[in-house]
């Protein structure tokens, strides 16, 4: 199961990338995981670095907390993490920027580790799941597209 979602944004891609590829500003963006914060020591995004997640699954619960790995870390180009289950990942998100006249074309995309857990939840819901995923990630590229094309975005 995989999906993605395009938005152009009015800013240079090392902009958006810094702001997202920072963890600790998800809060700031996602409409399920309100918060983030390095681990192991890590202050900043590099390869392998481990971060975790508190998530309130579709905005009202469960809630609870997810470790996740960097396994993309391209400054301006992309940014990706996968969210582990032990050591296992069970799912990949990621995020590319493409430069284009006047801005950036931000991509953020998700897929679920290939397995017995992602057959069975295709077809008990999985479906159901991507279509929330696509939406939360509009949601969470409009959000990074208000700060960075403000006046003074804070970033």
């Amino acid at each position: 199961m995989h999906a993605s979602v395009t938005v152009p944004m009015s800013a240079p891609a090392q902009t958006i990338w810094d702001l997202v590829s920072d963890v600790r500003n998800t809060g700031r963006f996602s409409p399920e995981t309100f918060e983030a914060e390095w681990l192991d020591g890590a202050t900043g995004p590099a390869l392998g670095a481990k971060f975790r997640g508190h998530v309130r699954r579709n905005e009202i619960g469960p809630v609870y907390w997810t470790t996740c790995r960097v396994t993309a870390c391209d400054p301006g180009r992309e940014f990706g993490f996968e969210v582990l289950v032990g050591d296992r990942p069970v799912n990949n998100w990621h995020y590319r920027f493409e430069k284009v006249d006047g801005g950036t074309d931000v991509t953020e995309s998700f897929r679920m580790t290939e397995g017995l857990f992602t057959s069975l939840f295709g077809v008990l819901g999985g479906q159901l799941r991507r279509r929330r995923n696509e939406r939360d990630m509009r949601t969470t590229l409009q959000r990074i597209k208000a700060v960075v094309e403000a006046d003074d975005p804070a970033v």
